[in-house]
């Protein structure tokens, strides 16, 4: 028994030792940095100012980080109503038994594959491009030509070209999720409300839609902590200065902790960029507990 728990510990030690080395101590740094005054991030300990909830206070009076907060909001309530629907819609589909199922399965989650880089690029340059885009010769070829001729990625549709990039890459990702939970309901259900005379509409609400709360809270918080990390798409349509129309928590905090050639950053500072960091784990936290709460748990017994 005694040799046993040697090995146990032998074994244990490497990973505790790297789990405390990779995400402990910086997370445990992060968080008390985010009291203090510090400039880099990589300053001793010894030149650190304590600031109390000054750069929280800060950050809560700068109406850049304030604007990035409202693009994170919109970028979490009105993608992720598009992403869900769309994701459930195809989820639902997919597993009504119709054919080419693992095709159109693969071609759905294939944007998955692609780095956001490689996907952001492509749609700046090919998609949103107004002299040969995609919508650009789509929209001609349908005759409308003062639509073609937007300028998809101006500042009035900036932000609003990079969410359907963005959620256009992540449909594919809640749909699988979406189908694992459809796929686990027993078809017993199914076959006795059809008896009963329920038709399509019927059996998805009083049978699918109940029986998938536990996977959509899965999906609310999977979607939450995605957006909160919103940061490439940010760069990429934005690849020089922070734009009002495209900044997120995440870009904002790159600048204020790494540098930034915008007016509006004009020195460093790790400690309110480790406020922001501390800012976007409350939220995540605060959503996950908000759906604990309010989408209870009717998934089946298996």
């Amino acid at each position: 028994m005694k040799k046993n728990k040697t090995m146990i510990v032998a074994f244990l030690t490497p990973a505790v030792l790297t789990y405390a080395l990779v995400f402990l101590y910086p997370t445990i740094r992060t968080l008390i940095m985010s009291f203090f005054k510090v400039e880099g991030v990589t300053d001793s300990v010894t030149t650190w100012s304590f600031n109390g909830l000054g750069n929280f206070k800060t950050l809560l009076n700068t109406p850049l980080f304030l604007n990035s907060m409202g693009n994170i909001a919109r970028i979490w309530l009105v993608g992720g109503i598009s992403v869900m629907l769309l994701a459930l819609l195809f989820a639902v589909i997919l597993t009504s038994g119709i054919r080419g199922k693992s095709f159109f399965r693969s071609a759905i989650y294939l944007p998955n594959v692609v780095s956001a880089v490689a996907m952001g690029t492509m749609w700046i340059n090919y998609v949103y491009n107004p002299d040969f885009g995609l919508f650009h010769e789509v929209f001609s070829f349908l005759g409308m030509e003062k639509t073609a001729a937007t300028l998809w990625t101006g500042p009035e549709m900036l932000f609003w070209s990079m969410l359907i990039a963005y959620c256009f890459g992540m449909v594919g990702y809640h749909m699988l999720i979406f189908m694992s939970g459809i796929e686990r309901i027993p078809v017993d259900f199914y076959e006795a409300a059809t008896i009963e005379g329920a038709n399509v509409f019927k059996r998805f609400f009083k049978i699918t839609l109940p029986l998938l709360k536990g996977v959509i809270r899965t999906n609310i918080v999977l979607w939450t902590v995605s957006t909160v990390a919103f940061f490439v798409w940010s760069q990429l349509f934005s690849p020089v200065n922070l734009s009002v129309s495209t900044v997120t928590p995440m870009s904002y905090m790159y600048e204020l902790v790494f540098g930034s050639s915008s007016a509006a950053i004009t020195k460093r500072d790790s400690g309110a960029g480790a406020a922001i960091g501390v800012i976007m784990v409350l939220i995540v936290v605060a959503v996950f507990f908000a759906t604990q709460r309010i989408v209870k748990n009717d998934d089946v017994e298996l």
